[in-house]
């Protein structure tokens, strides 16, 4: 199994106008792929933050693999 970091991440408009990417939550997951750890860290970033869908608080999601291999 692998760990995988998910970043939920919105643009929004900062005070000088412009827009810039802000991150919303951020999430370590334990899965056997990319695809498997995006579903469980939609799931759980709903749970924490009291969503029906993730997709109301950020516009997209960037993952990486993290560094730790969990055996």
């Amino acid at each position: 199994m692998s760990r995988f970091v998910v970043h939920f991440m919105k643009d929004v408009l900062g005070g000088n106008g412009r827009e810039r990417e802000v991150c919303q939550g951020a999430l370590e997951i334990d899965a056997m792929s990319e695809g498997q750890a995006t579903e469980m860290a939609k799931v759980k970033f709903c749970q924490e933050q009291s969503l029906c869908d993730w997709s109301l608080h950020a516009d997209r999601i960037r993952i990486e693999a993290a560094d730790l291999h969990v055996n």
